[in-house]
């Protein structure tokens, strides 16, 4: 029998619900298990906790996958797979959403997002690699689509001493595939694009932002492929422009703006937002309203006070832009900044700018991102949409 025996006190984590165990919370293991073997999972007095799969390469020795003494085979993967789906059939477009969210849908370090009829999939654990196989097959039986890739170029993938990979797992798939979020279309790189080609939890985020748009001047900063951009501009927004560092990313934005008809409202300009937000501050220039969607500032918890830093230096001078009794919808996906901390670098950005905030929403991912009380980790989105006046 292939057993993990944990330190004494440490199977507390895995009671009260979370589905990590570190190296350090594993006094033995029994039965000379190989990397990325099925394990049981024991307390120190000999008392069954979980099934997990095991991986002594990785800090993440053990992930859960069941807390019942199950076989975990084919059938169990086909079920979490069609649970996994049916969650999101309830509520979501299963041709623009995300699919399945590793520990939230019980299938750590899973990750598989749709666009249109083309499924991105991302293993990050050697476990949950070693199930890819009925995974796709799963997803096949589940979902019909014409295309299934790997993204599996990621670098968590090197400590699990798994290599990074890309290509096509099932039928075909083109460099481009167009989908339809919120009734808006884009062309998404599934191949070569940030992550998974598209950021989709931020969708019900940008919906939220239509009745503070329309007729307004609007500025997004970090606007990647024109997401809120775009959305600014179909909620009927008089002016947008959008910022990315990236000449690639302003190109295809614009693109996607062209695929809406939307060029004569919404434009783009290559720049660093950092900069251009100083540069057009010191100017005096002002917008209605300012969205600020920048990438992780951070990975590590230790180096949370200078993101923070970051984040605080983009909110201030985006507050000092933004018109009396405008808008300011900012975020961060930086998982080790969490909402306190976020929420308490606004409130000194504003005193700071000598304006008062008024917090109209303070939202997190979609629905089809769920989030585990027990596992803090699934929950890292933060967006605020808050109201700027000024005495």
């Amino acid at each position: 029998m292939k057993r993990a025996i944990l330190v004494p006190g440490r199977e507390k984590r895995v009671l009260g619900g979370h589905s990590w165990v570190f190296r350090s919370d594993i006094a033995r293991v029994e039965g000379e298990p190989e990397p990325g073997d099925v394990v049981q999972v024991y307390s120190a007095k000999d008392r069954f906790l979980a099934m997990a799969y095991y991986n002594p390469l990785s800090q993440i020795t053990l992930r859960i996958l069941s807390l019942r003494e199950t076989p975990i085979d084919e059938a169990f993967i086909r079920r979490r797979v069609r649970e996994a789906v049916d969650y999101r059939r309830s509520f979501a477009d299963l041709r623009s959403c995300r699919l399945i969210f590793a520990e939230s849908d019980r299938l750590p370090a899973l990750i598989v997002d749709s666009f249109g009829d083309v499924l991105v999939v991302q293993c990050l654990s050697l476990g949950m690699e070693r199930f890819k196989p009925i995974i796709v097959s799963a997803l096949v039986d589940e979902l019909h689509p014409a295309g299934i890739y790997e993204r599996n170029d990621v670098p968590v993938r090197r400590l699990e001493g798994l290599e990074e990979t890309t290509g096509v797992l099932y039928g075909e798939v083109p460099d481009r595939v167009e989908m339809t979020e919120n009734g808006i279309r884009f062309l998404v790189d599934v191949k070569k694009g940030q992550k998974t080609g598209f950021f989709l939890d931020q969708k019900e985020n940008r919906a939220a932002i239509a009745p503070f748009v329309r007729g307004q001047k609007v500025l997004d900063c970090f606007t990647h492929t024109g997401s809120f951009a775009l959305h600014a501009g179909h909620y009927g927004a008089a002016e947008v422009t959008g910022v990315d560092i990236s000449g690639y990313a302003c190109a295809f934005a614009a693109e996607n703006a062209a695929l809406n008809g939307l060029l004569e409202t919404v434009r783009f300009k290559e720049a660093n937002a950092f900069d251009l937000l100083s540069e057009e501050s010191r100017r005096g220039e002002r917008y209605d309203v300012i969205i600020l969607d920048p990438p992780a500032f951070t990975k590590t918890r230790q180096m949370v006070d200078k993101a923070v830093k970051g984040y605080k230096e983009i909110n201030l001078r985006a507050m000092k832009m933004v018109r009396p009794g405008g808008y300011l919808v900012t975020c961060s996906c930086s998982q080790h900044v969490l909402p306190g901390v976020f929420q308490a670098m606004l409130a000194d950005a504003a005193h700071d700018a000598r304006v008062q905030l008024r917090q109209v929403e303070f939202r997190t991912q979609g629905r089809d991102h769920p989030i585990l009380p027990a596992a803090p980790e699934t929950q890292y989105l933060k967006c605020g949409i808050y109201q700027i006046w000024r005495d």
